[in-house]
Protein backbone atom coordinates (compact mmCIF):
# COMPACT_ATOMS: atom_id res chain seq x y z
CA UNK A 1 0.00 0.00 0.00
CA UNK A 2 3.07 2.41 0.82
CA UNK A 3 4.15 1.66 -2.66
CA UNK A 4 0.60 2.16 -4.01
CA UNK A 5 0.51 6.13 -2.50
CA UNK A 6 3.90 6.23 -3.83
CA UNK A 7 3.29 5.68 -7.11
CA UNK A 8 0.15 7.60 -7.35
CA UNK A 9 2.68 10.99 -6.40
CA UNK A 10 5.30 10.32 -9.02
CA UNK A 11 2.43 8.99 -11.24
CA UNK A 12 0.43 12.27 -10.95
CA UNK A 13 3.79 14.80 -10.91
CA UNK A 14 4.85 13.02 -14.64
CA UNK A 15 1.18 13.06 -15.98
CA UNK A 16 0.96 16.77 -15.61
CA UNK A 17 4.25 16.98 -17.47
CA UNK A 18 2.71 16.21 -20.25
CA UNK A 19 -1.13 16.32 -19.96
CA UNK A 20 -1.56 20.01 -19.89
CA UNK A 21 0.16 19.90 -23.59
CA UNK A 22 -2.75 18.51 -25.57
CA UNK A 23 -4.85 21.35 -23.74
CA UNK A 24 -2.97 24.65 -24.70
CA UNK A 25 -4.67 25.33 -27.83
CA UNK A 26 -7.87 25.36 -25.91
CA UNK A 27 -6.62 27.16 -22.69
CA UNK A 28 -5.61 29.93 -25.46
CA UNK A 29 -8.80 29.87 -26.89
CA UNK A 30 -10.95 30.00 -23.48
CA UNK A 31 -8.56 32.56 -21.37
CA UNK A 32 -7.01 34.36 -24.12
CA UNK A 33 -3.13 35.20 -24.57
CA UNK A 34 -0.86 34.21 -27.40
CA UNK A 35 2.39 31.20 -27.17
CA UNK A 36 3.92 32.99 -24.55
CA UNK A 37 1.31 32.79 -22.40
CA UNK A 38 1.13 29.27 -22.87
CA UNK A 39 4.61 28.76 -22.36
CA UNK A 40 4.39 30.31 -19.15
CA UNK A 41 1.69 27.95 -18.54
CA UNK A 42 4.05 25.01 -19.42
CA UNK A 43 7.05 26.34 -17.74
CA UNK A 44 5.39 27.82 -14.49
CA UNK A 45 5.32 24.12 -13.73
CA UNK A 46 8.80 22.52 -14.44
CA UNK A 47 10.92 26.03 -13.09
CA UNK A 48 9.60 25.14 -9.83
CA UNK A 49 9.76 21.45 -10.42
CA UNK A 50 13.63 21.82 -11.22
CA UNK A 51 14.64 24.90 -8.76
CA UNK A 52 12.81 22.86 -5.43
CA UNK A 53 13.62 18.95 -5.73
CA UNK A 54 16.83 19.76 -3.91
CA UNK A 55 15.59 21.10 -0.51
CA UNK A 56 12.21 19.41 -0.72
CA UNK A 57 14.42 16.38 -0.32
CA UNK A 58 16.48 17.69 2.25
CA UNK A 59 13.26 19.38 3.98
CA UNK A 60 12.30 15.47 4.38
CA UNK A 61 15.13 14.33 5.84
CA UNK A 62 15.10 17.24 8.44
CA UNK A 63 11.40 17.16 9.16
CA UNK A 64 10.53 13.30 8.10
CA UNK A 65 9.50 12.02 4.68
CA UNK A 66 5.93 10.80 5.66
CA UNK A 67 5.16 14.43 6.80
CA UNK A 68 6.25 16.67 4.00
CA UNK A 69 5.15 13.67 1.00
CA UNK A 70 1.44 14.39 2.21
CA UNK A 71 2.03 17.75 2.65
CA UNK A 72 3.23 17.84 -0.90
CA UNK A 73 0.13 15.89 -1.91
CA UNK A 74 -2.39 18.42 -0.28
CA UNK A 75 -0.71 21.56 -1.56
CA UNK A 76 -1.04 19.58 -5.39
CA UNK A 77 -4.19 18.33 -4.74
CA UNK A 78 -5.18 22.18 -3.80
CA UNK A 79 -2.89 23.56 -6.45
CA UNK A 80 -4.66 21.25 -9.43
CA UNK A 81 -8.12 22.54 -7.86
CA UNK A 82 -7.29 26.14 -8.37
CA UNK A 83 -5.80 25.48 -11.97
CA UNK A 84 -9.47 23.78 -13.45
CA UNK A 85 -11.16 27.09 -11.80
CA UNK A 86 -8.52 29.70 -12.80
CA UNK A 87 -10.50 32.91 -14.16
CA UNK A 88 -7.51 33.49 -16.14
CA UNK A 89 -4.50 33.02 -17.58
CA UNK A 90 -2.32 34.84 -14.80
CA UNK A 91 -4.37 33.08 -12.20
CA UNK A 92 -3.59 29.93 -14.17
CA UNK A 93 -0.05 30.37 -14.49
CA UNK A 94 0.16 30.86 -10.57
CA UNK A 95 -1.46 27.66 -9.86
CA UNK A 96 0.90 25.88 -12.23
CA UNK A 97 3.52 26.85 -10.03
CA UNK A 98 2.43 25.76 -6.83
CA UNK A 99 1.96 22.58 -8.77
CA UNK A 100 5.54 22.50 -10.07
CA UNK A 101 6.41 23.15 -6.43
CA UNK A 102 4.34 20.32 -4.90
CA UNK A 103 6.03 18.30 -7.48
CA UNK A 104 9.33 19.08 -6.42
CA UNK A 105 7.93 17.91 -2.63
CA UNK A 106 6.68 14.78 -3.79
CA UNK A 107 9.52 13.31 -6.16
CA UNK A 108 12.60 12.70 -3.69
CA UNK A 109 10.36 12.14 -0.74
CA UNK A 110 8.16 9.20 -2.24
CA UNK A 111 11.73 7.79 -2.73
CA UNK A 112 12.64 8.12 0.45
CA UNK A 113 9.64 6.63 2.09
CA UNK A 114 10.26 4.11 -0.48
CA UNK A 115 13.26 2.89 0.34
CA UNK A 116 12.09 3.03 4.44
CA UNK A 117 9.46 0.21 3.64
CA UNK A 118 11.96 -1.66 2.10
CA UNK A 119 14.97 -2.55 4.16
CA UNK A 120 15.69 -5.60 1.66
CA UNK A 121 17.87 -4.64 -1.63
CA UNK A 122 16.05 -6.75 -3.51
CA UNK A 123 12.53 -6.14 -3.29
CA UNK A 124 13.32 -2.62 -2.76
CA UNK A 125 14.65 -3.13 -6.57
CA UNK A 126 11.57 -4.11 -8.00
CA UNK A 127 9.49 -1.64 -5.62
CA UNK A 128 11.58 1.01 -7.08
CA UNK A 129 11.18 -0.22 -10.90
CA UNK A 130 7.21 -0.74 -10.32
CA UNK A 131 7.52 2.99 -9.27
CA UNK A 132 9.74 4.03 -12.18
CA UNK A 133 6.86 2.05 -14.69
CA UNK A 134 4.05 4.13 -13.23
CA UNK A 135 5.52 6.92 -13.80
CA UNK A 136 6.29 6.05 -17.44
CA UNK A 137 3.00 4.89 -18.08
CA UNK A 138 1.32 8.12 -16.93
CA UNK A 139 3.81 10.18 -18.87
CA UNK A 140 2.74 7.93 -22.00
CA UNK A 141 -1.15 8.66 -21.33
CA UNK A 142 -0.63 12.18 -20.56
CA UNK A 143 -1.45 13.50 -24.11
CA UNK A 144 -3.99 10.63 -25.12
CA UNK A 145 -5.93 10.96 -21.33
CA UNK A 146 -6.42 15.15 -21.76
CA UNK A 147 -7.26 14.60 -25.08
CA UNK A 148 -10.23 12.45 -24.12
CA UNK A 149 -10.95 14.03 -21.23
CA UNK A 150 -11.10 17.83 -23.28
CA UNK A 151 -12.91 16.52 -26.01
CA UNK A 152 -15.81 15.10 -23.59
CA UNK A 153 -15.79 17.78 -20.58
CA UNK A 154 -13.72 20.61 -21.25
CA UNK A 155 -9.76 21.75 -20.90
CA UNK A 156 -10.90 21.72 -16.71
CA UNK A 157 -11.54 18.51 -16.35
CA UNK A 158 -7.45 17.70 -16.90
CA UNK A 159 -6.82 19.41 -13.61
CA UNK A 160 -9.93 17.95 -11.82
CA UNK A 161 -8.61 14.55 -12.49
CA UNK A 162 -5.77 14.75 -9.90
CA UNK A 163 -8.44 15.53 -7.00
CA UNK A 164 -9.08 11.61 -6.71
CA UNK A 165 -5.93 10.31 -7.44
CA UNK A 166 -4.66 13.16 -4.68
CA UNK A 167 -6.95 12.25 -1.93
CA UNK A 168 -6.72 8.56 -2.68
CA UNK A 169 -2.45 8.87 -2.46
CA UNK A 170 -3.08 10.75 0.92
CA UNK A 171 -5.32 8.42 2.49
CA UNK A 172 -3.09 5.66 1.50
CA UNK A 173 0.04 7.92 3.00
CA UNK A 174 -1.30 8.01 6.06
CA UNK A 175 -2.92 5.23 6.95
CA UNK A 176 0.28 2.58 5.53
CA UNK A 177 3.29 4.78 5.30
CA UNK A 178 5.59 4.98 8.13
CA UNK A 179 7.19 7.55 9.05
CA UNK A 180 11.34 8.18 8.01
CA UNK A 181 13.99 9.17 11.07
CA UNK A 182 14.39 13.08 11.26
CA UNK A 183 17.71 14.47 11.00
CA UNK A 184 16.99 17.97 12.63
CA UNK A 185 20.56 18.17 11.67
CA UNK A 186 20.13 18.57 8.17
CA UNK A 187 20.12 22.25 7.19
CA UNK A 188 18.02 23.48 4.23
CA UNK A 189 20.54 25.77 1.68
CA UNK A 190 18.10 29.10 1.77
CA UNK A 191 20.23 31.42 -0.19
CA UNK A 192 21.10 28.53 -2.41
CA UNK A 193 17.71 28.41 -3.28
CA UNK A 194 16.27 31.57 -3.52
CA UNK A 195 19.62 32.30 -5.73
CA UNK A 196 18.46 29.09 -8.26
CA UNK A 197 14.73 29.95 -8.67
CA UNK A 198 15.75 33.62 -9.23
CA UNK A 199 18.04 32.54 -11.99
CA UNK A 200 16.22 30.03 -13.41
CA UNK A 201 13.05 32.15 -13.49
CA UNK A 202 15.12 35.39 -15.18
CA UNK A 203 16.56 33.20 -17.75
CA UNK A 204 13.34 31.42 -18.87
CA UNK A 205 11.47 34.56 -18.83
CA UNK A 206 13.82 36.71 -21.13
CA UNK A 207 13.59 33.60 -23.18
CA UNK A 208 10.41 33.65 -23.09
CA UNK A 209 9.52 37.06 -24.06
CA UNK A 210 12.50 37.47 -26.37
CA UNK A 211 9.76 35.08 -29.06
CA UNK A 212 7.68 38.77 -28.78
CA UNK A 213 10.34 41.57 -27.92
CA UNK A 214 12.86 40.37 -29.96
CA UNK A 215 16.31 39.25 -28.83
CA UNK A 216 17.70 42.60 -28.90
CA UNK A 217 15.00 44.01 -26.47
CA UNK A 218 16.25 45.87 -23.52
CA UNK A 219 14.22 43.94 -21.25
CA UNK A 220 15.61 40.69 -22.44
CA UNK A 221 18.91 41.47 -22.40
CA UNK A 222 18.51 42.72 -18.75
CA UNK A 223 16.85 39.40 -17.92
CA UNK A 224 20.22 37.34 -19.45
CA UNK A 225 22.48 39.67 -17.44
CA UNK A 226 20.94 39.48 -14.17
CA UNK A 227 20.25 34.95 -14.63
CA UNK A 228 24.13 35.17 -15.17
CA UNK A 229 24.78 36.79 -11.88
CA UNK A 230 22.29 34.85 -10.24
CA UNK A 231 23.45 31.92 -11.60
CA UNK A 232 27.35 32.75 -10.43
CA UNK A 233 25.87 33.93 -6.48
CA UNK A 234 24.71 30.53 -6.55
CA UNK A 235 27.87 28.79 -7.39
CA UNK A 236 29.42 31.25 -5.18
CA UNK A 237 26.79 29.72 -2.42
CA UNK A 238 27.05 26.06 -3.02
CA UNK A 239 30.67 26.33 -2.67
CA UNK A 240 30.78 28.04 0.78
CA UNK A 241 27.96 26.45 2.24
CA UNK A 242 28.32 23.71 5.24
CA UNK A 243 25.39 21.81 3.59
CA UNK A 244 24.93 22.77 -0.12
CA UNK A 245 21.58 21.99 -1.83
CA UNK A 246 23.56 21.25 -4.84
CA UNK A 247 27.37 19.73 -3.69
CA UNK A 248 29.62 21.00 -6.66
CA UNK A 249 32.16 17.84 -5.66
CA UNK A 250 29.96 15.38 -7.35
CA UNK A 251 30.92 17.61 -10.47
CA UNK A 252 34.72 16.72 -9.90
CA UNK A 253 33.63 13.05 -11.59
CA UNK A 254 33.94 13.30 -15.27
CA UNK A 255 30.79 10.69 -15.87
CA UNK A 256 28.87 12.48 -13.76
CA UNK A 257 29.10 15.70 -14.94
CA UNK A 258 28.18 13.97 -18.82
CA UNK A 259 25.57 12.53 -17.65
CA UNK A 260 24.10 15.69 -16.18
CA UNK A 261 24.82 17.37 -19.47
CA UNK A 262 23.43 14.81 -21.61
CA UNK A 263 20.28 15.23 -18.94
CA UNK A 264 19.99 18.94 -20.06
CA UNK A 265 20.26 18.99 -23.59
CA UNK A 266 18.13 15.80 -24.74
CA UNK A 267 15.62 17.54 -22.10
CA UNK A 268 15.65 21.04 -24.08
CA UNK A 269 15.15 19.32 -27.58
CA UNK A 270 12.67 16.75 -26.64
CA UNK A 271 10.35 18.74 -24.77
CA UNK A 272 10.51 21.64 -26.69
CA UNK A 273 9.62 19.90 -29.25
CA UNK A 274 6.36 18.53 -27.46
CA UNK A 275 5.34 22.26 -27.03
CA UNK A 276 5.81 22.81 -30.49
CA UNK A 277 3.64 19.92 -32.11
CA UNK A 278 0.99 20.28 -29.83
CA UNK A 279 0.42 23.60 -31.33
CA UNK A 280 1.64 22.58 -34.43
CA UNK A 281 -1.14 19.97 -34.81
CA UNK A 282 -4.15 22.25 -33.21
CA UNK A 283 -3.06 25.50 -34.46
CA UNK A 284 -1.65 24.47 -38.00
CA UNK A 285 -3.27 21.56 -39.05
CA UNK A 286 -6.92 22.20 -36.82
CA UNK A 287 -6.99 18.84 -35.50
CA UNK A 288 -8.75 18.31 -31.77
CA UNK A 289 -7.13 17.90 -28.80
CA UNK A 290 -8.00 14.19 -28.97
CA UNK A 291 -7.09 13.93 -32.31
CA UNK A 292 -3.26 15.78 -31.14
CA UNK A 293 -3.21 13.28 -27.90
CA UNK A 294 -3.76 10.37 -30.40
CA UNK A 295 -0.84 11.71 -32.66
CA UNK A 296 1.06 11.76 -29.64
CA UNK A 297 1.08 8.06 -28.46
CA UNK A 298 3.01 6.31 -30.61
CA UNK A 299 5.98 8.12 -30.02
CA UNK A 300 5.36 8.50 -26.14
CA UNK A 301 4.76 4.30 -26.49
CA UNK A 302 7.67 3.95 -28.38
CA UNK A 303 9.66 5.44 -24.56
CA UNK A 304 7.71 3.12 -22.65
CA UNK A 305 8.51 -0.14 -25.00
CA UNK A 306 12.47 1.03 -25.70
CA UNK A 307 12.53 1.78 -21.63
CA UNK A 308 12.31 -2.50 -21.41
CA UNK A 309 14.85 -3.57 -23.47
CA UNK A 310 17.51 -0.64 -22.77
CA UNK A 311 19.17 -2.10 -20.01
CA UNK A 312 19.91 -5.11 -21.63
CA UNK A 313 21.45 -3.30 -24.52
CA UNK A 314 23.13 -1.03 -21.90
CA UNK A 315 24.49 -4.70 -20.75
CA UNK A 316 25.65 -5.72 -24.33
CA UNK A 317 27.34 -2.49 -25.80
CA UNK A 318 28.12 -0.33 -22.44
CA UNK A 319 26.20 2.23 -20.67
CA UNK A 320 27.59 5.50 -22.67
CA UNK A 321 27.20 3.48 -25.90
CA UNK A 322 23.80 3.13 -25.60
CA UNK A 323 23.19 6.61 -24.43
CA UNK A 324 24.88 7.85 -27.55
CA UNK A 325 23.01 5.57 -29.85
CA UNK A 326 19.71 6.53 -28.22
CA UNK A 327 20.47 10.67 -28.77
CA UNK A 328 21.81 9.77 -32.41
CA UNK A 329 18.57 8.11 -33.35
CA UNK A 330 16.59 10.88 -31.86
CA UNK A 331 18.74 13.34 -33.66
CA UNK A 332 18.27 11.38 -37.06
CA UNK A 333 14.17 11.66 -36.21
CA UNK A 334 14.77 15.06 -36.27
CA UNK A 335 16.46 15.89 -39.62
CA UNK A 336 14.02 13.68 -40.97
CA UNK A 337 11.09 15.89 -40.32
CA UNK A 338 12.35 19.33 -41.43
CA UNK A 339 10.05 18.58 -44.30
CA UNK A 340 7.57 18.91 -42.50
CA UNK A 341 4.60 21.90 -43.78
CA UNK A 342 0.96 22.96 -43.25
CA UNK A 343 -0.95 20.43 -44.00
CA UNK A 344 1.33 17.58 -43.69
CA UNK A 345 -0.20 14.20 -43.26
CA UNK A 346 0.92 12.33 -40.02
CA UNK A 347 1.34 9.54 -41.89
CA UNK A 348 4.25 11.08 -43.26
CA UNK A 349 5.66 12.43 -40.26
CA UNK A 350 4.55 9.72 -37.71
CA UNK A 351 7.60 7.10 -38.25
CA UNK A 352 9.97 10.26 -37.85
CA UNK A 353 7.94 10.66 -34.26
CA UNK A 354 8.07 7.01 -33.26
CA UNK A 355 12.27 7.30 -33.79
CA UNK A 356 12.36 10.56 -31.58
CA UNK A 357 10.66 8.62 -28.73
CA UNK A 358 12.97 5.38 -29.36
CA UNK A 359 16.04 7.47 -29.05
CA UNK A 360 14.61 9.09 -25.75
CA UNK A 361 13.68 5.50 -24.76
CA UNK A 362 16.55 4.09 -25.39
CA UNK A 363 18.65 6.56 -23.39
CA UNK A 364 17.24 7.33 -20.50
CA UNK A 365 17.30 3.90 -18.27
CA UNK A 366 21.55 3.95 -18.76
CA UNK A 367 21.68 7.75 -17.94
CA UNK A 368 20.23 6.97 -14.99
CA UNK A 369 22.14 4.20 -13.81
CA UNK A 370 24.94 5.54 -15.30
CA UNK A 371 25.04 8.76 -12.98
CA UNK A 372 23.90 6.70 -10.32
CA UNK A 373 26.82 4.35 -10.47
CA UNK A 374 29.65 7.54 -10.91
CA UNK A 375 29.13 8.45 -7.02
CA UNK A 376 29.05 6.84 -3.95
CA UNK A 377 25.78 4.75 -2.84
CA UNK A 378 25.51 6.94 0.00
CA UNK A 379 25.54 10.25 -2.47
CA UNK A 380 22.93 8.20 -4.84
CA UNK A 381 20.02 10.28 -3.43
CA UNK A 382 21.34 13.82 -3.96
CA UNK A 383 22.75 11.96 -7.42
CA UNK A 384 19.27 11.30 -8.45
CA UNK A 385 17.90 14.49 -7.42
CA UNK A 386 20.39 16.71 -9.23
CA UNK A 387 19.37 14.39 -12.48
CA UNK A 388 15.60 14.98 -11.92
CA UNK A 389 17.03 18.64 -11.51
CA UNK A 390 19.00 18.77 -14.86
CA UNK A 391 16.64 17.08 -16.52
CA UNK A 392 13.35 19.45 -15.49
CA UNK A 393 15.85 22.93 -16.47
CA UNK A 394 16.20 21.55 -19.58
CA UNK A 395 12.25 21.25 -19.79
CA UNK A 396 12.66 24.41 -18.92
CA UNK A 397 14.38 25.80 -21.64
CA UNK A 398 13.66 23.97 -24.42
CA UNK A 399 9.55 25.25 -23.96
CA UNK A 400 10.59 28.73 -23.62
CA UNK A 401 13.55 28.91 -26.27
CA UNK A 402 10.99 26.85 -28.84
CA UNK A 403 8.11 28.68 -27.97
CA UNK A 404 10.24 32.03 -28.99
CA UNK A 405 11.35 30.47 -32.30
CA UNK A 406 7.67 29.77 -33.50
CA UNK A 407 6.02 32.77 -31.88
CA UNK A 408 8.03 35.67 -33.25
CA UNK A 409 7.54 37.70 -36.07
CA UNK A 410 8.45 34.82 -38.51
CA UNK A 411 6.12 32.17 -39.79
CA UNK A 412 4.92 29.03 -37.90
CA UNK A 413 6.58 26.81 -39.64
CA UNK A 414 10.14 28.73 -40.70
CA UNK A 415 10.07 28.21 -35.94
CA UNK A 416 9.34 24.46 -36.18
CA UNK A 417 12.05 23.98 -38.64
CA UNK A 418 14.45 25.81 -36.82
CA UNK A 419 13.61 23.60 -33.84
CA UNK A 420 13.93 20.57 -35.43
CA UNK A 421 17.96 21.91 -36.47
CA UNK A 422 18.57 22.46 -32.75
CA UNK A 423 16.94 19.47 -31.41
CA UNK A 424 19.03 17.76 -33.51
CA UNK A 425 22.44 18.90 -33.37
CA UNK A 426 22.02 19.13 -29.13
CA UNK A 427 21.02 15.25 -29.73
CA UNK A 428 23.80 14.87 -31.67
CA UNK A 429 25.82 16.87 -29.12
CA UNK A 430 24.65 14.59 -26.70
CA UNK A 431 26.42 11.55 -28.03
CA UNK A 432 29.28 13.39 -28.69
CA UNK A 433 29.99 14.40 -25.38
CA UNK A 434 28.85 11.36 -23.36
CA UNK A 435 30.78 8.73 -25.90
CA UNK A 436 34.07 9.61 -24.70
CA UNK A 437 33.41 8.77 -20.90
CA UNK A 438 33.28 4.95 -21.69
CA UNK A 439 36.45 4.71 -20.29
CA UNK A 440 35.48 6.72 -16.99
CA UNK A 441 35.76 4.85 -13.54
CA UNK A 442 33.41 5.26 -10.73
CA UNK A 443 34.19 7.86 -7.98
CA UNK A 444 35.43 6.43 -5.15
CA UNK A 445 36.23 9.90 -2.63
Amino acid sequence: MTLAAMSLGYGVVQLDVTIVNTALNSIGSSLGGGVSELQWVVSAYTIAFAAFILTAGALGDRIGAKRIFMAGFAIFTAASAGCALAPNAASLIVARAVQGLAAAILVPNSLALLSHAYTDDKARGRAVGIWAAGASFALTAGPLVGGGLIALVGWRSIFFVNLPIGLAGLWLTWRYASETTRSPQREVDLAGQIAAIAALGCLAGATIEAGAAGWTDSFVLAGFVASAILAALFVLQERRAAQPMLPLTLFRHRMFALTSLVGLLVNVAFYGLIFVFSLYFQRVNGWSPLATGLAFLPMMGAVLLVNLVAARISERIGGPQTIALGAALASVGCLALLGIASGTSYWEIGTQLVIIGGGLGLLVPPLTSTLLGSVEKSRSGIAAGVLNSTRQTGSVLGVALFGSLIGGSGAFMSGTHQSLVVSALLMFAAGIAIWPGATAKPASQ
